[in-house]
């Protein structure tokens, strides 16, 4: 499965100014809520609710992407996400700010290097996986013409 590229920066700049409100409020349901985003986005990263926005509203908007990746690295990208956005939710709730903005702040610089620069972390710690393994690296194709 290929995903188009501007779809996970899309929701990677969402996802930011969801942990700044977090931040902001201090508020572990919203964190919560994030964590599911991530969590359904995991599973399915064509599916998560903010791949359906993109599809939805803004894809239309923009022409048919050059190229486009494979599925694998961006779901171990949203597992990741929703590891720390968990944590964060639990520093929150449990009465320990400093832990839920320290989680927070972790996945900000996250989110904010990949909607602001295309660097996406969680992406390139998964091909470094690979790469250690020895298991052949997905890649990225060309979009064929419709």
């Amino acid at each position: 499965m290929m995903l188009d590229p501007r779809g996970p920066r899309f929701a990677a700049g969402l996802t930011a100014l969801v942990v700044i409100v977090v931040m902001i409020t201090g508020s572990g349901w919203l964190a919560l809520a994030q964590a599911l985003v991530f969590g359904l986005t995991a599973i399915d990263p064509r599916r998560g609710p903010y791949a359906w926005l993109f599809r939805a509203v803004v894809a239309p908007r923009l022409g048919r992407p050059a190229e486009l990746e494979p599925v694998a690295p961006v779901r171990f990208t949203q597992v990741v996400g929703f590891v720390f956005l968990v944590g964060c939710a639990a520093g929150y709730l449990a009465g320990l700010p400093v832990l839920g903005l320290v989680m927070a702040s972790l996945a900000l610089a996250a989110a904010f290097l990949n909607a602001a620069f295309g660097l996406c972390l969680g992406c390139e710690a998964y091909l470094l996986f690979r790469r250690l393994t020895g298991r052949a690296i997905p890649a990225r194709v060309p979009n064929p013409a419709p």
